[in-house]
């Protein structure tokens, strides 16, 4: 190649270097296909621990990423002509070079939906939806929503409307968070096997091309490790996941969101703790498995409904999220109440969504005490956030 298009193959590789250290948790390779008349010459980049890790013609040489342009460049001088594919996650980056010309191009992956027509009238209310079969087969093949022929598993079906669900719940919310800050970390508590983390993972990366950061907390071993391998088989970088309980988790990075799905009875207290206390702007819960309240529940003119087990339960169920909601806003968060999926699906249907939206506020504060000590009752939250209320 001419030195004119090897200096033009540098100027572009140049800002391959920089995109690989602006990203490097969502790079992923490089191949280079070098020839030399009928003959061709292939070389792979990969990543290692920050550096790059080069493979042609039978070497493997260490990079540090602002070489890269210099060492391919240099490398196309001794042949007629390259063509390099740079690939991250969401976005595919193509350079062609020869003597005559040097091009760039840019795809977006994704691919034309091959899901059976069956399969896709299949699917509740035939919606629209965010997590799209096609463009993220790869990613619900992984999480266990497709077969490996591409078809959505009839016993997953329902689960795929449901995450695909808390994406629209909080689409929204996540807009915002994108325009507030560069990149968004969320913080998945009592994350189990991290479906949701996944999703949001993939969407705000690859649909909102927004950088983001995952770190999901159990205290499960099993799980944790079956998270870790699912982020090892989709290249996800940007996630860590800790064997920890919720309340000796200490963040070590700001934390713009917290979210947590079906924590039991008081883990979703903790999670909303976690959240407050660490002044996080932001969380949405779906809690599940109340149980504090029934056993405390005493409310004299209640006395003879509440004697129905069942009618209890359900009470209680509604004032333990209830009173999570009035904490929340006399903490100075905006809080929403709504129906996450349908209660014909399972009665742990309610989703909380709060954002610290102004100042705590004292009235709201005793309102909920007067509640409180009405309904004789004595809530995890308020013990776990109990400096962030005296000082309300």
């Amino acid at each position: 190649m001419n030195s004119q298009n090897i200096q033009k193959l540098a100027l572009f590789l140049t800002g391959i270097e920089q995109r690989i250290a602006d990203n490097l948790e969502f790079f992923r390779k490089i191949t280079a296909d070098y020839k030399s008349g009928t003959k061709t010459y292939p070389a792979g980049i990969t990543e290692e621990k920050g550096k790059l890790l080069l493979k042609f013609g039978g070497v493997t040489e260490t990079l540090e990423i602002s070489w890269l342009a210099a060492r391919l460049s240099k490398i196309a001088g001794n042949y007629d002509s390259v063509a390099i594919t740079y690939e991250e996650r969401g976005t595919t980056i193509f350079i062609e070079a020869d003597n005559r010309n040097v091009k760039m191009s840019t795809r977006q992956n994704a691919r034309e939906n091959t899901v059976a027509r069956h399969n896709e009238i299949s699917l509740v209310g035939n919606r629209d939806y965010y997590i799209k079969l096609g463009q993220a087969d790869e990613l619900l093949k992984e999480i266990g929503i497709l077969s490996s022929d591409g078809k959505v598993k009839n016993d997953m079906i329902r689960k795929y409307n449901q995450i695909d669900h808390f994406v629209e719940l909080i689409q929204e919310l996540l807009e915002e968070l994108s325009q507030r800050n560069e990149s968004i970390t969320v913080l998945d508590c009592a994350c189990g096997k991290s479906y949701l983390s996944f999703v949001l993972n993939y969407y705000i990366r690859e649909v909102m091309k927004k950088p983001c950061y995952f770190i999901g907390l159990d205290y499960s071993d099993t799980v944790i490790e079956a998270s870790k391998t699912m982020a090892q088989n989709l290249h996800y970088q940007n996630m860590e996941f800790k064997v920890t309980d919720i309340r000796d988790y200490h963040a070590r990075r700001d934390i713009n969101l917290v979210i947590s799905l079906h924590a039991c009875d008081t883990a979703t207290d903790e999670a909303i703790a976690l959240a407050v206390n660490n002044n996080v702007g932001a969380m949405v819960m779906v809690p599940c498995c109340h149980r504090e309240l029934l056993s405390q529940l005493d409310y004299k003119p209640l006395e003879h409904v509440l004697k129905y087990g069942i009618l209890k339960a359900r009470i209680s169920d509604a004032l333990t999220d209830g009173l999570r909601g009035m904490l929340l806003e006399a903490l100075g968060y905006k809080v929403s109440l709504l129906e996450y999926i349908s209660p014909l699906e399972t009665p742990k249907n309610l989703m909380i969504r709060a954002e610290k939206a102004g100042k705590q506020n004292s009235a709201a504060l005793d309102e909920y005490r007067n509640l409180r000590d009405l309904l004789k009752v004595n809530p995890t939250l308020e013990k776990l956030i109990l400096k962030k209320v005296e000082k309300a």
